[in-house]
């Protein structure tokens, strides 16, 4: 039998300035920088992954920061909006936060009786902080400002923008995700056997949405869960039979195939294993550049086409408790 596909692992972004997304997700959004390494496929880019302190799969949002990058454009095909899980009551925290540092946050209707807080990170990326109850347990960044009782909890979701509704449907129940509700031309789908991190798919549908373009602020592709490598054989064996899907793909941290979905967006199934910790202690992770080791004789080469970026950790103690 195979496993059942529990929520999101992780959702992969492009942006700009690689200084400037460190900061805004360390030390705005208090995330922890659980990886610096390089694009595979571009060595010269990094390749940063945020999450919690351990760096659990479904809180993990990566970033390949394209030095001077234009601003991308979302549209039809595309994930639009990225969200968060906070605890319910902690809006009003976020909104006073994000304004001290300058960014603008605006709240919505209630969705689905949900609270939402919608913002923009400095690439124009669109970010959603959703407040509700029975939020999952994750260790809050060591390094964070962010008190833990407002902690971000992993991923909520993300919201697809598609031109029609069937074809998209019929992949992600192919996965497992299940309409569970409607509200207007929003469409919700979960998985019955997930947990809430990072288990809701949102598809928004607008049959005259136009298609955008790719870059900085983009979600270049979400990626879901596989327990380990003999669930994804399974996985794969079954999605080759309705979709087109990419060999193995050997990402270190995780093992990946790539599928996309009727709509147009690139859907991952990557492992849980082997994790973030093969390389790097739990106290240091995200401290060090790391690369693969294939990469290895190229690092000198690799390290002067980075540019330099500097890690500001707060000076507070480590945190201990789990929220």
């Amino acid at each position: 039998m195979t496993e059942p596909i529990v929520g999101l692992h992780h959702v992969t972004a492009i942006a700009s300035e690689p200084q400037r997304n460190l900061d805004f997700y360390t030390q705005v959004l208090g995330l922890r920088l659980v990886k610096r390494t390089v694009n595979f496929d571009d060595p010269g880019t990094y390749h940063f992954y945020f999450g919690d302190d351990a760096g659990t799969p479904g809180t993990i949002l990566t970033f390949f920061p394209w030095p001077h990058a234009r601003r991308g454009h979302a549209g039809a095909g595309e994930v639009t909006h990225t969200a968060f899980s906070v605890p319910v009551g902690s809006l009003d925290y976020w909104e006073k936060r994000l304004g001290e540092h300058g960014f603008l946050a605006e709240r919505t209707d209630k969705r689905f009786d949900e609270e939402v807080l919608m913002l923009s990170d400095p690439d124009g990326m669109k970010l959603e902080l959703v407040a509700h109850a029975n939020v999952p347990a994750i260790t809050p960044a060591r390094y964070a400002d962010v008190p833990a009782e407002y902690a971000l909890r992993g991923f909520f979701g993300v919201t697809m923008l598609e031109t029609e509704l069937a074809a998209t449907e019929k992949a992600l129940a192919l996965l497992g995700f299940k309409k569970v509700a409607e509200e207007g031309s929003r469409v919700r789908f979960a998985s019955s056997d997930g947990s809430t991190l990072g288990n809701q798919i949102d598809v928004v549908v607008d049959a005259k949405a136009g298609y955008g373009h790719a870059g900085a602020g983009s979600v270049h592709h979400i990626a879901f869960r596989a327990k380990d490598d003999a669930a994804q054989r399974n996985w794969r064996e079954r999605i080759a039979k309705q979709l087109s899907v990419t060999p193995v793909l050997d990402r270190t941290y995780f093992h990946s195939i790539y599928f996309r979905e009727p709509g147009g967006v690139l859907f991952e199934l990557a492992t849980d294993n082997p994790g973030f910790g093969i390389d790097e202690s739990p106290e240091t992770l995200g401290e060090a550049l790391r690369v693969p080791e294939w990469l290895e004789p190229q690092r000198a080469l690799i390290e002067a086409r980075l540019l330099p970026i500097e890690l500001h950790q707060s000076s507070q103690a480590k945190k201990e408790v789990t929220a």
